[in-house]
């Protein structure tokens, strides 16, 4: 095993005992390394250790990607926590990807490392972000034994078989009424060659339909069915409540991205660790899904200024041929990425509203599977945002120490006035944006509380 260390004789002194803060060098540890699987780690431990062990699972990585080991999800975060005295760790996963079967053993053989290394902490949890939010559901429902409590921020908690399976709405969508007939592969990729050169025939479609108002309502039609935030980057004019035009390109743009990499690319990399298809859309009613939707009535207004009819492109939805899984690949998903809703510490979740990559429905997905028996261990909280985990360090630390409040007294306290009190002491610089919000139904739940939902 490979190990740098930044400074070798407190990793030396540090080695043998039970915490740092006992140790004779008190001069702060940065080690760097590799584990046995080829994952490599970081570890940050201040001299004057609290006793309490962060361990942080880092989001998405494309595969081929460089594999990079972080333990938190920023530099301010970082050196606000190690002044504080808290133990930051974490590790890349063995390989890039849908890397659930790898990520879970490298950040458990992580922390165990640590415990060698720096002895038994009085506190250990376990939080991370975006794909590192679901990793550390998985670690929080499947290692409980392991952790204290839980923090995943703009997580991907509605699980792997909903994930992909709302993933797939929108681009059957835009096949269907956008490019009928074409024959354009949505699942069942035979590499990546085929996912990418897909991708990109669906999206010159897609920018072929934007230039004209009847391709602009279509697209905020399968924008809808992934609930798209009309105002999901901050960069973007922000829309008023009955401006669709603005709205509808935000989404467009949003779209764009999905088709880019989640929807083909990303989708091949799952199924060939899945071993096939694991999604499907067979038994779907798209009527009924969009009128569910938070969006239904730009699409509405949409269609009417385009002179176009709804119900027949809703029609042509529900006529369409469908897409059916392979059995197996669900069955893979089912064992490795969903989620039973079953908690024994208490977990934390916070959500961007305006998130378009993990839509902030995922959370009420999340919350259906922990009603059947851990709601009382789960809170949730949203920031008022555009973007995919736009958190400030401030709302980030925020949610942390309200997590630790929970673990303290056993009450939650997890009010917006509450989080934003803490957030503006961790950042009086920056105004906190923490809201009273709750996100609508997720379009396709799918969890293990709910065995016979969904189902193919």
């Amino acid at each position: 095993m490979r190990i740098r260390l930044a400074l070798v004789t407190a990793c030396l002194s540090l080695a043998a005992t039970a915490l740092p803060a006992q140790a004779a060098d008190a001069t702060d540890a940065h080690l760097e390394g590799e584990l046995s699987s080829g994952a490599l780690y970081v570890m940050d431990v201040p001299a004057s250790w609290n006793g309490t062990v962060l361990l942080y699972s880092h989001g998405y990585a494309p595969a081929g990607s460089p594999k990079r080991a972080q333990n938190t999800p920023s530099t301010a975060a970082r050196d606000k926590l190690v002044a504080e005295g808290y133990a930051l760790i974490g590790s890349s996963y063995a390989t890039n990807g849908w890397a659930v079967t790898e990520a879970v053993p490298d950040q458990l053989a992580t922390l165990d490392l640590f415990t060698d290394k720096f002895g038994p902490a009085r506190r250990t949890l376990a939080w991370g972000t975006s794909y590192g939010g679901f990793v550390t559901t998985v670690l929080a429902e499947r290692h409980a034994d392991r952790f204290d409590g839980s923090l995943s921020m703009c997580g991907l908690v509605q699980g792997g078989v909903a994930n992909w399976n709302s993933t797939l709405d929108p681009v059957f969508a835009l096949r269907t009424l956008l490019a009928p007939g074409s024959g354009i592969r949505l699942a069942g990729f035979a590499d990546q060659a085929e996912a990418v050169a897909a991708a990109k025939t669906l999206t010159t479609k897609v920018d072929s339909a934007q230039q004209t108002p009847e391709g602009r309502a279509r697209i905020a039609l399968a924008a809808a069915l992934h609930n798209v935030p009309g105002y999901n980057d901050a960069s973007q004019t922000k829309p008023g409540p009955t401006d669709w035009g603005t709205q509808q390109s935000n989404q467009y743009t949003a779209v764009r991205g999905l088709l880019q990499r989640p929807a083909f690319s990303w989708r091949q990399e799952a199924e060939s660790r899945a071993g096939g298809n694991p999604s499907w859309n067979t038994g779907v009613d798209y009527r009924s899904m969009l009128v569910r939707s938070p969006l239904y009535k730009e699409v509405t207004e949409l269609y009417r200024e385009a002179g176009l009819s709804l119900r027949t492109d809703l029609s042509a939805l529900n006529r369409a041929p469908r897409i059916s899984p392979d059995p197996a690949a669900v069955r893979w998903m089912d064992g490795t990425s969903v989620f039973s809703g079953r908690l024994t510490d208490p977990q934390l979740n916070i959500h961007t509203t305006g998130d378009a990559l993990i839509p902030v429905q995922s959370e009420s997905a999340y919350r259906r599977a922990a009603a059947a028996g851990s709601a009382g261990l789960l809170r949730q909280a949203y920031v008022d945002t555009p973007g995919h985990c736009t958190f400030t360090p401030g709302e980030t630390l925020a949610a942390l120490h309200t997590l630790e409040h929970r673990l303290d007294t056993g009450r939650w306290d997890v009010s917006p006035g509450a989080l934003n009190s803490r957030a503006k002491a961790e950042d009086p610089t920056t105004e906190p944006r923490y809201l009273p919000y709750r996100p609508s139904t997720y379009p396709r739940p799918y969890d293990l509380a709910h065995p016979g939902d969904a189902r193919p």
